[in-house]
């Protein structure tokens, strides 16, 4: 696998070191180091991407145009470029296209983002059917770690929120992994989805994303994803769904994530997050959600914002969610 850039990446080498500076990873990251891009590295990057830049959706609200574009240089200055002084990040093609790009810029050439179908959920536990096309996931393949060994894919949501992986995630059926906070358990299981018709030879299974609270808890599926490549005509179909329509609870729902970071001989590792969900403040370093705020008006969840999330709103963003259903304190006319 070469460190050298990938032309097929939207950004340059000098927009990579910009990105890993933010990050926050040491020189020895950078491309022009020829790093060893195994699974210690892309498990540092991936750790030190979800922990520096939040999942968030405002954009859709708290944006004069109430919309989300997905070119990447739109995506690198909003997140990178600004991200020192604004602390922005993006909902889950916003940061799964960031990523990918970045990935194939530093050398994991054959990245490639696949769509996934997410369970909505009811009082937040996923239930039901699988919904459409909403969400994207990067897939990556390491070569063997031996002559004998095999090449190995694995699986990086960098945007799913505070209910997505802490790590990637290798495509081997009902592999469990501790999900760095609490009790949490996940594992990726490799089988049909409910409601698949067919299922005969040559029939597509789909990777399953599913938890359990506790190894006494039954495993809960929260998403699935084919091992199939979704290009850039695909990202705007589900941008459009995502973030414009009435059903999609993105569009009546303002969400943060921020995980928390600890940095140790063996690497860094996830040890809390912080969410906001509509006006309540949130934060889990334990397993148990505890709640830190209910803002109750517009100006309480702007500075909520920015003490507890670092991100800092404009004016004119600020004002832009004012006659929309989700403001706070408004006084219905």
């Amino acid at each position: 696998m070469s460190s050298e850039p990938n032309p097929d990446s939207a950004y340059s080498p000098a927009q990579v070191t910009e990105y890993l500076d933010y990050l926050g990873l040491p020189p020895s990251f950078h491309p022009s180091a020829n790093p060893v891009l195994d699974l210690k590295y892309l498990t540092s990057l991936f750790v030190h991407h979800i922990t520096t830049i939040p999942y968030e959706n405002l954009s859709i609200h708290y944006s004069p145009e109430h919309a989300i574009s997905l070119d990447p240089q739109v995506l690198f200055a909003k997140i990178v470029t600004n991200g020192p002084h604004r602390g922005r990040g993006g909902y889950c093609m916003e940061v799964a296209i960031l990523f990918n790009h970045m990935l194939r810029a530093i050398g994991f050439a054959d990245a490639y983002t696949a769509g996934v179908r997410v369970r909505p959920r009811v009082n937040a536990v996923p239930q039901g059917d699988f919904a459409g096309w909403v969400h994207l996931v990067n897939i990556v393949t390491l070569p063997p770690s031996s002559p004998s060994g095999r090449a190995q894919k694995f699986a990086l949501d960098v945007g799913f929120g505070g209910d997505g992986p802490t790590m990637p995630l290798p495509l081997v059926d009902g592999l469990v992994h501790h999900n760095s906070i609490g009790t949490q358990e996940i594992r990726l299981v490799h089988d049909f989805i409910p409601g698949q018709r067919f299922r005969g030879d040559g029939a597509h299974k789909s990777w399953i994303y599913q938890y359990r609270n506790g190894v006494d808890k039954e495993w809960n599926p929260f998403y699935a994803f084919p091992d199939v490549e979704f290009r850039e005509l695909d990202f705007g179909m589900l941008n459009y769904y995502v973030s414009q329509a009435p059903e999609s609870f993105q569009t009546f729902t303002p969400l943060v994530t921020k995980f928390l970071r600890s940095e140790s001989a063996e690497g860094p590792r996830v040890t809390g997050k912080v969410m906001l969900v509509n006006g309540d403040v949130k934060r889990n370093v334990t397993g148990r959600t505890e709640l830190v705020k209910s803002c109750a008006s517009e100006s309480e969840r702007v500075e909520a914002l920015r003490e507890h999330f670092g991100i800092v709103l404009t004016p004119e963003e600020a004002a832009s969610i004012k006659g929309r259903a989700v403001e706070l304190g408004a006084t219905a006319a």
